[in-house]
């Protein structure tokens, strides 16, 4: 029986389940088909890519910042340089943009790739009885460990484990925000000038031109765009049952704004973050440990809706356990 189950490999699973691997047995379960949760990489064809949730990183704090630097001497991450306009107007730091070499899931395969880690595993329930833990998958196939990392949205571990939550985890007043994103790819729009874009809309509120990320070329231009909350919360409980529709709110919108041509468009692709992030993250609280079930709690929710919040809170529950 190994030490540790991680639920979810995202940047708090990929994290935690680095760190405990150095000491402890380890394994992770994901219902997705690759690693990066959030920050996953969705494939278009031969070796084009749209980061179709996590954008970039920024490092704020000085540990999370010398992670990032340590991944790019090692040319895991790289810098996405290029003009990054803002029509919110927003003060910013003019943080330097980091993103994955090949994909910004890049960060988590670098972090598991040498733990043992099942994908399209979904777990649907998490059992403890005397000292350890029973894992029970979808397929119906049941597994065992000592103790047991979740890292999921909070609504999900609610639902997943809340028999075995304290009451200050249960009665946290969370909120998690979706997130719609589609990926389109322009035919005759070469060698734009511009990397990203954030809006002052209605409806979209960032997009981003996977081509000046510079992991391939191509006679095809790609963009990532995704919604603004008011948006996203108004379909993302539709959208799946008529994608065709939405698709072409969006990318109408985007010809408003840019004057990328509908009928430029090859091909798109639809995809919802139901919980993409948390928008009252805790001021107090970091991560859970609870010795008495040797169950382990890490998330971005717990603090923010960045990468970095991920990963601190993985390293803050690292420290506890």
């Amino acid at each position: 029986m190994k030490d540790f189950c991680v639920i979810g490999s995202g940047i708090a699973g990929s994290t935690i389940a680095n760190l405990l691997a150095k000491k402890y047995s380890v394994e992770i379960f994901d219902k997705a088909r690759g690693p990066g949760g959030r920050a996953s990489n969705r494939r278009y064809k031969d070796n084009l890519s749209f980061d179709h949730g996590l954008q970039y990183i920024s490092p704020k704090s000085n540990n999370f910042k010398k992670f990032i630097l340590d991944l790019k001497k090692k040319n895991i991450v790289k810098e996405w340089p290029g003009q990054h306009l803002d029509f919110n107007f927003e003060k910013t730091d003019n943080l330097v943009k980091y993103i994955g070499t090949k994909g910004n899931n890049d960060i988590c395969k670098s972090l598991i790739k040498n733990i043992k880690t099942n994908y399209l595993s979904e777990v649907v329930s998490i059992n403890f009885s005397s000292n350890f833990w029973t894992i029970t998958l979808k397929n119906k196939e049941k597994v065992f460990f000592k103790k047991v990392i979740l890292t999921c949205p909070f609504p999900q571990l609610k639902k997943l484990s809340s028999k075995y939550l304290n009451k200050k985890i249960l009665n946290l007043n969370l909120k998690m925000m979706p997130n719609i994103t589609l990926m389109a790819a322009y035919k005759n729009y070469q060698k734009i000038p511009i990397s990203s874009i954030k809006f002052d809309d209605d409806i979209i509120a960032w997009a981003s031109n996977e081509n000046t990320k510079k992991r391939f070329t191509s006679n095809l231009t790609l963009w990532t765009i995704q919604t603004n909350i008011k948006y996203s919360k108004k379909v993302i409980n539709l959208y799946k049952y008529n994608k065709k529709k939405y698709q072409l709110e969006i990318q109408k919108k985007f010809e408003n704004l840019t004057g990328f041509k509908s009928d430029k468009i090859v091909d798109t692709s639809i995809h919802g973050w139901k919980y993409a992030y948390s928008n009252q993250p805790t001021a107090s609280i970091k991560s859970s440990w609870d010795k008495k079930f040797n169950l382990g709690i890490c998330a971005d929710w717990f603090s923010g809706p960045k990468a970095e919040d991920a990963w601190l809170s993985a390293y803050d529950l690292f420290k506890k356990i």
